[in-house]
């Protein structure tokens, strides 16, 4: 086994993560058409049942060229296991899984694992819910809900959802580290969390860069429950989950997974060592934590992407390239309302305690991916795999408009 000291330890993209992906993507694709992002209007106007132990297919033209599509993909890459599902349009969705949970289990698309920054995706439509239902506003200062916190009067809702409020992130605080090193099995308090990103000076003045941070998360999910006076998970659940049939997805702040489990492997602390059951409190918000199955990241990648649950004018205001203005995010490439826009793709890249996931979506064509892997001993500890498969794929269904890049 390969001993290594990682620094990465982020329930979804890092600032780092993500600009590396932004970059990939600007230098990589040799079709124009493909490397021209859609403006927001014309984004939001394009508008599953698990399998046996290895794949799912179904009595489609196309789940000949997914198979073997997958195959290619997944043969040259160090991944432990693969979930993974496709629909385009209204065809039938089509599942499967490559590899092994654990030692002799095969990997099955019906398991569960965390599905970490998909959730940022709800928890942004869940506040373009709330403020279309007259409950918040995107203006709203902070201060109305929490005063005591830095800059309470100048950071809007908007701002945390977009990651422009200057907040740190308390991640990558060394003291922070060090403590999840020490004990992945810690449960952690918003209020522990959100003391260690103020003990850190403000990345910039509100609205005048972008800075992604946790905090934000943990704070807005705070900020809308109060709003609404019950808990964010009850919440999430009546606005979103219930709306788009996610019966496998489910918040818990402990680490607790549902059976059948997708285990994960993890090198993080030096060791590569089984790390499903580390605890996922540090994550995000109290009550979007969160389980799921690859049908239902599936499901939520065509509901973002096409603005299901949202009025047309508020799915346009969803893939406003509001953040276009700040490095590293581009008018090609940038950060909006939970996820990323990049060439023309809707995308949440989630990594965190040895899973890793990809939840995609293609306007232009209807198409829903998403992926999710865990990864073997020789793997980079700084690379996200399911993007690598992403690309692979769609240059293979969709060369046309292939996503190329993969985050790291």
């Amino acid at each position: 086994m390969r001993h290594t000291t990682r620094r990465r330890w982020y329930p979804t993209s890092s600032l780092m993560l993500v600009a590396a992906l932004l970059a990939a993507c600007t230098a990589g694709s040799s079709d124009p058409s493909s490397t021209i992002v859609e403006s927001a209007t014309t984004l939001a106007s394009a508008a599953t049942t698990p399998s046996s132990a290895t794949t799912q297919t179904t009595p489609s033209a196309s789940s000949s060229l997914y198979e073997s599509a997958l195959d290619a993909a997944v043969q040259k890459l160090p991944v432990k296991a693969v979930l993974i599902g496709i629909a385009e349009g209204e065809a039938t969705p089509w599942l499967a899984a490559r590899g092994e949970s654990m030692t002799g289990v095969p990997a099955t698309p019906d398991m569960h694992f965390r599905n970490g920054a998909v959730a940022i995706s709800y928890l942004g439509t869940l506040l373009l819910l709330m403020v279309e239902q007259g409950v918040v506003a995107l203006d709203d200062p902070l201060a109305k809900w929490f005063p005591d916190y830095p800059e309470a009067d100048k950071v809007t809702l908007e701002m945390l959802i977009h990651g422009t409020s200057g907040y740190p992130d308390y991640v990558p605080d060394e003291g922070f580290l060090k403590a999840l090193h020490d004990d992945p099995f810690r449960a952690w308090t918003p209020d522990q969390l959100l003391d260690i990103a103020f003990s850190q000076p403000v990345h910039c003045q509100p609205g005048t860069c972008f800075s992604y941070a946790h905090t934000n998360f943990v704070i807005l999910g705070a900020v809308l429950a109060k709003a609404a006076g019950k808990p964010l998970a009850e919440l999430v659940k009546e606005k979103v989950l219930d709306p788009l049939q996610l019966t496998g997805t489910f918040a818990d702040q402990t680490a607790r997974i549902p059976e059948p489990v997708l285990h994960a492997f993890d090198g993080e602390r030096g060791t590569y060592e089984e790390s499903t059951f580390w605890n996922p409190s540090w994550t995000l918000a109290d009550g979007l934590i969160q389980t799921s199955t690859i049908a239902d990241v599936l499901k939520s990648a065509t509901a973002i992407g096409a603005g299901t649950l949202l009025t047309p004018e508020s799915h346009q205001i969803q893939l406003e390239p509001v953040t276009a203005k700040f490095p590293p995010m581009s008018v090609e490439n940038y950060y909006a309302y939970g996820h990323y826009v990049a060439k023309g793709w809707i995308l949440q890249i989630p990594s965190f305690n040895g899973y890793a996931a990809t939840m995609a979506y293609l306007p232009s064509r209807k198409l829903s991916i998403a992926i999710a892997v865990t990864v073997d001993e020789t793997a980079d500890p700084e690379r996200n795999y399911s993007t690598d498969i992403l690309s692979d794929i769609t240059k293979t269904i969709v060369p046309e408009a292939a996503f190329v890049g993969s985050a790291r």
